[in-house]
Formats: structure tokens, C-alpha cells, sequence
């Protein structure tokens, strides 16, 4: 999918990137505790530690801020959902291992997570779009997981099912980000990966046909 290019002055890339990140953090602080339209472009500058005008030499709005939250929570989820799975491509191993590493982003980039989903909507219309295509994106290799499981004969499942199970995984990773507060007065979030993991393949089992003899 191609990047939507947010405007920058500065062509150091690798400063260009130091400094969005520090954007993102000291905004998230911003947006979660007053939210987008409260928060000035001069507070997010404040925040990230340096001066309005250098603020501007690496965005043009403060909507530019807000997406480049966005699309930095997927990036991050799309490397970690990569990430050594290529040595077991087409196993149940495979599936754990992306299921974990969801949750595990879900988990460290929680305040993200919930600045996303409370002010997307805030997003112009060319820029939406592209956010909530990041998402399917996201559900998408969680279906790519799934397919190879089936390719590699561990699965057998119809493409209906492979998707409700892809978005199943997705929400289940969500409702950690939403629900912490609550979930871990129950569970660590190794316990409450296992029994979501447990739970999945418990109810593939389901669906696979049974075996003669």
C-alpha cells in the first residue's frame, strides 16, 4: 500500500523520522488527556521538545500529527506480525507466534491504540480512508497466516470462515489495548494470550473434518 507522503522541509530522512517520532509521543500524551481538537500544534511542539517553527519543518497541520499516529501504530504491527515467521511458514506455530506478536503491539502501544480509534474520526476524507485501510491490511495477514496454515495441510477451512476468524484475532487483539485496565486484574498478557490462543484453536478444531479409522 502506498505511504500517504506528509509534506516536510527537512530531507534528512533519519531526522525526519527522530523528530515525528518525539511528535508522536508528547501527542499522544496530548490527545489522550485533552483530545485532538483541543490540543494547539504549539503544546504538541512543547511536548516533543522543541520550537513551533521547527515543529512545522517536518509537518504542514496538526492533522498531519494525527496521521502520522495512525500510521505508525501499523507500521509497527505490520513488522511485528513478519517477524520471524518466515521460518515456519504454514504452521499453527506460525499462527501462534503472529497471534502473540499482535497482542504483545497491542499491549506496548496501548495509549496509541486508544488515541487512534477516539480521534480518527478527525481525520480529513482523503485521509481516513487510507487509515482504515491499514486496518484491513492488518486483518489481511492475519487471513495470509491463516492461508498457509491451510496450503501446509493444518487447516482446512473455507475462505468465509478464514476471514471471521482473521477479524476475530483482530478484535481479540484490540479488546487488550481497550480493556487492560480490566483484563489485568485477571490475567498477565502472557495468560490472557495463551487462553485467547487456546480458545482460537479450540474452536478451529471445529471445523476440521474428522479423521477415519
Amino acid at each position: 500500500m502506498k505511504k500517504r507522503e506528509v509534506q516536510a522541509s527537512v530531507k534528512d530522512e533519519r531526522l525526519v523520522q527522530k523528530r515525528r517520532d518525539q511528535m508522536i509521543k508528547g501527542a499522544v500524551a496530548l490527545f489522550k488527556q485533552k483530545g485532538f481538537h483541543r490540543t494547539t500544534t504549539r503544546e504538541i511542539a512543547k511536548a516533543a521538545g522543541f520550537s513551533i517553527g521547527t515543529l512545522y519543518e517536518y509537518i504542514r497541520t496538526k492533522e498531519d500529527v494525527l496521521y502520522l499516529v495512525c500510521d505508525s501504530i501499523y507500521d509497527h504491527v505490520s513488522e511485528r506480525l513478519e517477524q520471524d515467521l518466515s521460518v515456519k511458514k504454514g504452521t499453527l506455530e506460525s499462527l501462534k507466534l503472529g497471534i502473540a506478536n499482535f497482542f504483545h503491539v497491542m499491549d506496548e502501544m496501548q495509549s496509541e491504540v486508544l488515541v487512534m480509534y477516539q480521534e480518527v474520526k478527525s481525520l480529513s476524507k482523503d485521509a481516513l480512508p487510507y487509515v482504515l485501510k491499514k486496518e484491513e491490511a492488518m486483518v489481511a495477514m492475519f487471513e495470509n497466516l491463516l492461508s498457509r496454515c491451510i496450503e501446509g495441510g493444518e487447516l482446512e477451512l473455507t475462505e468465509q470462515q478464514v476471514k471471521i476468524i482473521a477479524h476475530n484475532i483482530f478484535v481479540q487483539g484490540q479488546m487488550w489495548g481497550f480493556r487492560r485496565w480490566a483484563l489485568r486484574k485477571l490475567f498477565t498478557l502472557d495468560e490472557y494470550i495463551e487462553l485467547q490462543t487456546e480458545q482460537l484453536l479450540s474452536g478451529l478444531r471445529q471445523f476440521q473434518p474428522q479423521k477415519k479409522g
